[in-house]
């Protein structure tokens, strides 16, 4: 964070009001985490559940923070130097939105159902290429972690850009009125968080609102394969930029696709001329999240060469298609998140990854935890899951959670082969029987909601098989 911020100024921005503080002083830093405080810090004390960022206030004093941010129920026994506000959730907020003001530099929105961490690393990659960005890291996509990110701006910076996540209304609107984007992309309505907001409509309906901090003559990216994305085409108030494979009348398409088990190949027309790509890594989604990154490198007149380039630079972050080689296995840790798009994207990735030992028969075995907050339409989208898997040649496949016995029924309905298909309820289940399901040189994709914590099941594996030799 850059020293351009005196305590007055985001008192100001917070509507607080500053107590014991010498409002001259610049903000070194701005954290919520009081084990984060150095010199020169601002200390936003938060509330939830489990914890109360009050009760440290005096710990963030002594470790440097020149103040703390407080609500009107702190009770300042040690006339400690504070800035007092209604909301410290909506403080936060505030002085990010006014911290992102002095900085005119422009920035890409992003958020979906699915893929919007990986299309922010695309975007990124792409940008990096010809700019120096800022992107969120990690999963700072709520409403504390990007403001988090946008306190992370410094002069150094050409552009940013910025994850938004919701899981229900409002949250998105606050957001982009944070990040200010210019650019803005939206890369599928799905079912995640299906159980909070009803419908895949009102889930349009929240996702759209990262346009209200478009800017006025800022541009949206959208995902024109997707049926409710492409009802929107014509009917925003903003330019408007599609990218796809099915759909030929995108502005953006995908052609000459080459799937590989280490990358995907293909091509796109760039005014009027084909131009090859390589994603360095496999999985068709890559591709949607490639064409994101194109159209955004294009509206930022970058040369397509550069643009290539931030392609095949891209590297997925977290826990999304960790590669991993045992001595027995190939493991793939998808366990970050789930939904029935990302299941088929995991399983397209697990139907070309290769075996450890080439030569040699395999297995491919599918362990699919629960997909999480689809309320409802939980039964049915696991269901669709087992269905799923049928039209992959697995060897196996292992359900995990609540929700496994309604994976099992879709897979046995649609023909899969009951002999090797195993239910497990919980993670300690399935780990005391996965080793006897498991056979040499098999391949192993972990796919399930981040609740599920799969990697526990995959860590067990690599653990009774011994160090890992090899990480792609």
């Amino acid at each position: 964070m850059d020293k351009i911020l005196t305590l007055k100024q985001l008192a100001e921005s917070a509507n607080g009001t500053l107590l014991n503080c010498d409002e001259k002083i610049y903000a070194a830093d701005i954290v919520t985490d009081s084990r984060k405080v150095s010199d020169g810090a601002v200390f936003v004390a938060l509330r939830g559940e489990k914890f109360d960022g009050h009760n440290f206030t005096a710990q963030a004093i002594a470790a440097g923070a020149v103040c703390c941010v407080v609500d009107k129920s702190f009770e300042n026994t040690g006339n400690l130097p504070v800035i007092m506000v209604e909301d410290t959730y909506a403080a936060l907020r505030d002085m990010a939105r006014c911290y992102r003001g002095e900085f005119l530099i422009p920035s890409v929105g992003i958020t979906g159902s699915v893929g919007k961490t990986s299309t922010k690393d695309m975007v990124a990659s792409v940008l990096a290429a010809g700019f120096a960005v800022l992107k969120t890291e990690g999963n700072f996509n709520n409403e504390i972690g990007l403001p988090l990110t946008a306190f992370r701006l410094s002069k150094s910076n050409d552009i940013a850009v910025f994850e938004m996540g919701m899981s229900a209304f409002g949250e998105i609107s606050r957001l982009t009125r944070i990040a200010a984007p210019d650019v803005a992309i939206i890369t599928n309505i799905g079912y995640s968080h299906i159980e909070h907001l009803g419908s895949q409509e009102n889930i349009l309906k929240a996702k759209l609102e990262i346009l209200e901090g478009l800017s006025p003559a800022g541009t949206v990216i959208l995902n024109g394969d997707d049926e409710f994305l492409r009802g929107q085409i014509g009917n925003l108030p903003f330019e408007t930029l599609t990218y796809g494979i099915e759909n030929k009348n995108c502005d953006i398409v995908a052609e000459n696709i080459k799937k590989f088990s280490d990358r995907t190949e293909f091509e796109v027309k760039v005014d009027g001329k084909p131009v090859k790509l390589t994603v360095n890594v496999p999985g068709l989604h890559h591709v949607y999240n490639a064409l994101a990154a194109i159209l955004c490198g294009v509206i930022y007149n970058m040369s397509m060469a550069k643009i290539a380039e931030g392609v095949a630079a891209f590297t997925p972050s977290g826990m999304r298609q960790n590669t991993v080689e045992l001595n027995d296995y190939v493991i793939i840790k998808d366990c970050y998140n789930a939904s029935p798009t990302s299941m088929k994207s995991g399983l397209e990735v697990l139907s070309v990854t290769p075996p450890k030992f080439k030569d040699e028969s395999c297995r491919k075995v599918a362990v699919l935890g629960d997909m999480l907050e689809l309320g409802d339409f939980s039964e049915e989208a696991h269901r669709g899951v087992g269905a799923l898997c049928c039209n992959y040649d697995l060897g196996c496949l292992v359900a995990v959670g609540k929700n496994a016995e309604f994976v099992a029924k879709g897979a046995i309905e649609n023909g899969f082969n009951s002999s090797e298909l195993y239910v497990f309820y919980d993670n300690n289940a399935a780990k005391s029987h996965i080793m006897e399901i498991l056979r040499p040189n098999d391949v192993i994709l972990f796919k399930g909601s981040r609740g599920m914590r799969l990697e526990e099941i995959a860590d067990f594996i690599a653990e009774a098989n011994g160090i890992v030799t090899a990480e792609k």
